[in-house]
């Protein structure tokens, strides 16, 4: 019997502004898609995520707005549970990295490291802003990357080309706060995490992921090794965060990139704080070695979580369960540029949803998930698919089938005739697909997976086409009923099939062939049998449309409308 456990998460979004379909395919609808098809196939799921609210974005945006650091981020933590509602994010908890469960955590963490013997004291030289009066956290300073000449870089990492920066290595570097260039480099004494030291354990480690990480993850991963590390800062002269737990740095706090990550153990911990009837959080993080971690985000995440985080886990010489299966994405670009929070770039997510149903979404997105390199969004790529797709091909055979059978046999499961060498050659076909297409989501291959779920909605259509039941029906209304038969069960299929991505949608399928949603489970049983499963009688409900085609004027209406949102 399997009794691995599946832990998965996503990449914590940032606490300021609102999230955009960057971020959505990004690592929040990809970790959705793969905790729905898990659930389904009977596996035991943790899915949790929440906001990463420490540092300076956090206190500039309090003070824009005339709050409190604590009220905005709560602010913000109920505008991004909304939005992920919205999107239909099957989190079983959504936390808050401000949490004390997660302040415990790092605690308990930083003191294991430096009891170790991974933390040391340095006087470093800081860039201090002269008109803001205050040290400037890295990403509140950007200028031009020295290695690729990227000219919006951050003083802690070039988004660019990935390599990590000290704010001091930037070419003429401003404030992003005021815009101004009036900046000094200021002595200031913090810790630093000593990730030489911890070097080779960090290869031993990373060397088992070579043929299990995608090779946008191991690749970015590799790069960082063979230049080789560096001692890291992990405290702050801020003033949100938590303080840092040591003699002489009581003004400090810890930097951002330190607890986030531990986050996502602090999450689970509020969890199961707050629901006492679940497992107890350490069944999931410490010293348990049936749980498999499975993990989504941004190709720019990526460093933070395949070295920097997996070495504070080790150097605590604790048995934390680490990442096994890390999935990075590549960017989503929107007119040549890619999303942007900053500069009002791209789609947000409430937007999208009150344009369009968030099933359109929610596939268009997965169906062209920039997996191996980055996917461009358009208003017109998107009509163009969601007219194809969803209606003329899924949502097309739906109604004809419903139709043609309501109109002929009544509301019911038509009775009457055998199966042919049609039927079977579509049995074997379906196996064929429905094989892979658990294969590619069992291995979160999206872009493979969704084409060949299109491809069992073609099949269904070919089928009808083929056998023509509208022409059949007039001379053998026994050979109709059993093709039309066999096509409301191909309806139950996809619905159960397309329920990961299209939870929604997937519901009003099954509503329509009278069959319940909960519990849903996957296809395991041959064609042979799932093809038949609605038997003779079964009552069927009223017809009604699933998709609208989008028409070109609302397509240019769109194209315009956010070209002008941009900053």
């Amino acid at each position: 019997m399997d009794d691995t456990k599946y832990l998965i998460t996503s990449a914590l979004p940032y606490i300021n502004g609102q999230p955009h379909l960057g971020h959505m395919v990004g690592c929040l609808l990809p970790s959705d898609v793969y905790a729905r098809f898990m659930r389904q196939m009977g596996k035991d799921v943790l899915y949790i995520c929440g906001t990463d609210e420490h540092g300076t974005a956090s206190e500039v945006g309090a003070l824009n707005e005339g709050l409190s650091v604590e009220d905005y981020c709560k602010k913000y933590h109920d505008v991004h549970a909304e939005i992920y509602k919205a999107f239909d994010l099957s989190f079983d908890y959504f936390g808050r990295t401000s949490s004390e469960q997660n302040k415990e955590i790092t605690y308990h963490i930083f003191e294991q490291l430096d009891k170790n013997g991974y933390i040391e004291e340095r006087t470093i030289k800081q860039v201090y802003s002269i008109d803001d009066q205050m040290f400037l956290a890295d990403r509140y300073i950007t200028g031009t990357c020295p290695y690729c000449g990227y000219d919006k870089a951050r003083g802690d990492q070039c988004e660019n080309c990935t390599k990590v920066l000290d704010p001091t290595d930037l070419i003429d570097a401003k404030s992003t706060i005021s815009g101004s260039g009036n900046l000094e480099v200021r002595e200031t004494k913090h810790l630093f995490i000593k990730l030489p030291a911890l070097e080779e354990q960090l290869k031993k480690w990373l060397e088992t992921k070579e043929y299990s990480w995608p090779d946008v993850a191991y690749s970015i991963a590799k790069k960082w090794l063979k230049e080789g590390l560096q001692e890291r800062c992990i405290t702050r002269d801020l003033k949100w965060g938590f303080p840092v737990p040591k003699p002489g740095f009581e003004d400090k706090v810890f930097y951002v990139w330190f607890d986030a990550p531990i986050g996502y153990i602090g999450i689970t911990k509020q969890w199961s704080d707050e629901k006492p009837e679940s497992r107890h959080w350490k069944d999931w993080w410490l010293n348990a070695p049936h749980v498999k971690h499975v993990e989504f985000m941004g190709k720019d995440n990526v460093p933070f979580h395949t070295i920097t985080f997996p070495a504070q886990l080790l150097g605590t010489q604790e048995a934390w369960t680490q990442v096994d299966f890390l999935k990075g994405m590549s960017y989503l670009t929107f007119n040549g540029g890619k999303f942007s929070k900053s500069e009002h770039r791209g789609v947000f997510a409430a937007d999208a949803v009150a344009e369009f149903p968030v099933d359109y979404w929610r596939y268009w997105l997965m169906a062209n998930a920039p997996e191996s390199s980055d996917a461009s969004f358009t208003f017109e790529a998107f009509a163009n698919t969601i007219n194809k797709d969803l209606n003329d091909v899924l949502g097309n055979f739906i109604n004809r089938v419903m139709k043609m059978t309501t109109n002929n046999f009544g509301p019911v499961v038509p009775q009457g005739g055998d199966t042919t060498d049609e039927e079977k050659a579509l049995f074997t076909r379906m196996d064929e697909l429905v094989n892979n297409y658990t294969t590619f989501l069992t291995e979160l291959e999206f872009r493979k997976a969704f084409a060949t779920l299109r491809e069992m909605w073609v099949e269904g259509n070919n089928y009808i086409a083929r056998n023509e039941p509208w022409k059949v029906v007039k001379t053998d209304q026994d050979r109709a009923a059993c093709i039309l038969r066999t096509a409301l069960n191909l309806i139950r299929i996809y619905a159960i099939l397309s329920a990961p991505i299209m939870p929604q949608t997937a519901a009003k399928m099954l509503n329509l062939i009278n069959v319940s949603s909960e519990p849903l489970g996957w296809i395991n049983e041959p064609m042979a049998e799932a093809l038949i499963c609605l038997k003779p009688g079964h009552p069927l409900c009223q017809p009604e449309l699933l998709f609208s085609k989008i028409p070109p004027e609302k397509v240019e209406e769109l194209a315009v409308k956010y070209k002008e949102k941009e900053a």
